[in-house]
Formats: structure tokens, C-alpha cells, sequence
């Protein structure tokens, strides 16, 4: 099983933005050391309180040239709002660079506070994405071509450089609502799912429903399926409990507010139950989003709730969330993230 760090670049009240990159950096390298395999990173705009992560093809670059193993994601590259040959070229110089690291995690976001600031429609956003991925791929494997879409066009594409891996950096595409999880089957990409807004027993049948489209569509072997949740380890369970309780919690309400409020926006589709999952995070308590979204305790309860959800999900990998809601302390972060790399990962190896 494939392990990863999910980072947002998040800014604790009152820190310069120089600091956050510091200490992001340092993080990731310490990462490296211990032997985990995969940094990704997140794509979040116009939220300086949050996150300072808005280019992460460009912060990929620069952990390419400060590391030599660690593989470098992106979760995920938000491909609606940027011309999709661009993207393919930034892409394709971090596979370079990175000497065939990178690993290309793309969607369009749940939220449309990025397509406001760029003036592009989040109404578009399904159509928008699925056009520029379907370009990404021609420019990573066919030369000269020329494209006229709805949202996008280009002339004689002959892409420089190409990516270092053949025929191109693996692709995962995220998928939140239940009809994402076949069509992403159906094209044979790999998918990623995410335990943050909604809980794992949730995503059992999405599941079961891209493994058979990826059949269906005559595919070979069955998919791939990787899994972004919240993690924390501690030495006891009570400390692995209380210390990112108030981090997560905070997160549960902010983004539950946001997740409601966008039902309303253009774009919004009723297969996504916006306002019923924004307000159930909203009123989520502890216990229960332990019992459902989180994976904490001691590294051999870790161990053992990994094991659970692979055998009910049949996980390929785990995007880990070691400081989830950004408001847990470099320090326990740290501890975390070192606990888990020496006696969780070497159980799943």
C-alpha cells in the first residue's frame, strides 16, 4: 500500500507567509527522511487565512529540486481554471525535473471560491474539466495536433518538454458525488476518494460502482483506488483523541458552512446534497466523526483501523491528513508524522 502526506501550506493566525513555506518545506523534508512515499499537495485560492498552496505545479518544482525519492502529487490540480495546454507543459517540466516523481491528481473542485476570483463560470466546471483532461492527455502523447472545443482550443501542439515518465505521469482523478466514481472508471483512470465530507461507509458502494464501470469498459485489472482521510498517532489513545480534536472540529464547522452555502451557487448538482452535507458536518460531533472519518489513536490502533478500511474499501494507498484543520501545533504535527512513518508504514510494507 502506497502512504502520503496531504498538505495544504496552511498559515497559522498571524504568521508571514515566508514562515509557512519554511516550515512546509521542512516538513516535507523530514518526510523524505523517514521514508514516506508520496508529498501531496492541495490547490487552494484566494484564502489567505487558510492556505498559501495556490500553485502547486510550482511548489511541486521546488520540492523536486530539494529532494531525491519522495514521490510529488498533486490533490488536486484544479484544471478548470487554466488553459489545459499550459497545465500539461507546467506538469511535464515537474516530471522532468523531479526525474519521473510526479503524480498527477486532478478535479475541479468542490467549491467555487477559485472560479469567482478567475471569472470562470463553476456551471462550466463539469464540462470544463472534463474537456481539459481529455486535452492533457493528447498534448502528453500525440504531436502536431490542433483542438476546437467549447472551452478550449490550441494549434499544432507539440509539447516541450515532454514528460521524463511513459506515456505520461500517472493520472488520478478526485470524485466526491456518486456519478463521478463510474465515469472515472469508464475512462480508466484511477480514482481518489475523500473521507472529509462524508463518511467511509459512504463510499463503499461509490466503490463497488467504479470497479464495475472500469470492467465494464473492458479495462484491465481493476482500478485503483487511494484514499484521502484525516490521520493522527500519538503515544496514547487519550493524547491522539484530545490533541487535534479543536483543529478538527473547527474545520467540520467552517467547511460545512461553506459546503451549505454553495448549494445555492450555479453549478451546484442535487446529486451532491450540498445543503444536507454541509449541515450535518455542521452538527457532526466527536465521537461520531471518530467512529467514521477519522483514523486516530496509538500506531497500533492505526495499524488496525488501516486494515478495516482496506479490507471494506481495498485501498491502494492512503493520502493522510496529519494536520487536519491546520490549527494542531508543528511540534505534535511532527510527532505525528514520525510515529507514523516508523511503526505504522513498516506493518503495511
Amino acid at each position: 500500500m502506497e502512504f502520503g502526506m496531504f498538505h495544504e501550506f496552511r498559515c497559522a493566525p498571524g504568521s508571514a507567509h515566508a514562515d509557512v513555506f519554511r516550515s512546509a518545506f521542512a516538513e516535507i523534508d523530514a518526510a523524505e527522511r523517514m521514508g514516506l512515499d508520496v508529498i501531496w499537495l492541495g490547490e487552494l485560492h484566494m484564502d489567505p487565512a487558510r492556505s498559501v498552496l495556490s500553485s502547486p505545479l510550482t511548489v511541486a518544482s521546488a520540492i523536486a529540486a530539494r529532494t531525491r525519492r519522495i514521490r510529488i502529487g498533486t490533490a488536486v490540480q484544479v484544471l478548470p481554471l487554466a488553459h489545459p495546454v499550459r497545465i500539461a507543459e507546467e506538469a511535464a517540466t515537474v516530471d522532468q525535473i523531479s526525474q519521473g516523481r510526479l503524480i498527477f491528481g486532478v478535479g475541479r473542485s468542490g467549491l467555487p471560491r477559485g472560479y469567482d476570483a478567475y471569472g470562470v463560470s463553476y456551471a462550466e466546471s463539469q464540462e470544463r474539466f472534463a474537456e481539459a483532461l481529455a486535452l492533457i492527455k493528447r498534448a502528453w502523447t500525440e504531436t502536431g495536433f490542433s483542438y476546437e472545443g467549447r472551452f478550449f482550443s490550441c494549434k499544432n501542439v507539440s509539447l516541450s518538454p515532454a514528460p521524463y515518465q511513459r506515456p505520461h505521469p500517472p493520472i488520478r482523478v478526485a470524485a466526491s458525488s456518486p456519478d463521478t466514481f463510474p465515469a472515472v472508471g469508464t475512462l480508466g483512470d484511477t480514482v481518489m476518494a475523500a473521507a472529509r465530507a462524508g463518511a467511509l461507509n459512504e463510499l463503499i458502494p461509490n466503490v463497488l460502482a467504479y470497479r464495475a464501470a472500469w470492467r465494464e469498459a473492458g479495462h484491465p485489472g481493476q482500478g485503483g483506488v487511494y484514499l484521502r482521510i484525516p490521520v493522527y498517532v500519538a503515544e496514547t489513545e487519550a493524547r491522539a483523541r484530545e490533541e487535534p480534536q479543536a483543529s478538527i472540529m473547527n474545520l467540520y464547522r467552517v467547511l460545512g458552512a461553506r459546503i451549505e452555502a454553495s448549494a445555492e451557487q450555479a453549478g451546484a448538482r442535487g446529486i451532491e446534497r450540498r445543503a444536507e452535507r454541509g449541515r450535518k458536518l455542521q452538527t457532526l460531533t466527536y465521537e461520531q466523526a471518530l467512529r467514521d472519518r477519522l483514523v486516530v489513536g496509538t500506531p497500533g490502533r492505526v495499524v488496525e483501523r488501516l486494515h478495516q478500511i482496506n479490507e471494506e474499501l481495498g485501498c491502494d494507498g492512503i493520502l493522510a491528513e496529519l494536520n487536519c484543520g491546520g490549527g494542531i501545533p508543528a511540534a505534535r504535527v511532527a510527532n505525528s508524522l514520525r510515529m507514523f512513518c516508523e511503526q505504522v508504514l513498516p506493518r503495511f510494507r
